[in-house]
């Protein structure tokens, strides 16, 4: 083989600029820590009690790792923030909707007494 064909074959499989060299760095944006941490918050957000806690630090690291992915493309997990600002965003104010609920009730029902 000549210089010239491994130079073609090098320069053919020459990936784009922020292509996922696998399966493994396509899925999982390690490269921004705000989306992969605000996705993992925003799935464990779900959990009843302490979704609270962790809802709006996913809605935060969201909205970081979105901006990250943005500003760097090759960065990626735009997916990722955008499941941690939902699902953060919906179970950290639906549970403490939830809890003021509660609260309000348990007041009223001392109250009527």
């Amino acid at each position: 083989m000549s210089s010239s064909d491994s130079q073609m074959q090098q320069a053919g499989s020459a990936q784009p600029p922020g292509a996922a060299t696998n399966a493994a760095e396509f899925f999982v944006p390690y490269k921004n820590g705000y989306a992969l941490a605000a996705y993992y918050l925003g799935i464990f957000a779900f959990i009843p009690g302490i979704g609270i806690l962790l809802g709006v630090p996913a809605f935060i690291l969201g909205l970081k790792g979105r901006k990250l992915a943005v500003k760097y493309p090759q960065a990626r997990g735009k997916a990722h923030a955008w499941v941690g600002i939902i699902m953060g965003g919906l179970f950290g104010l639906g549970q403490l909707l939830v809890l003021a609920l509660v609260v309000l009730l348990l007041v009223l029902h001392r109250w009527g007494r």
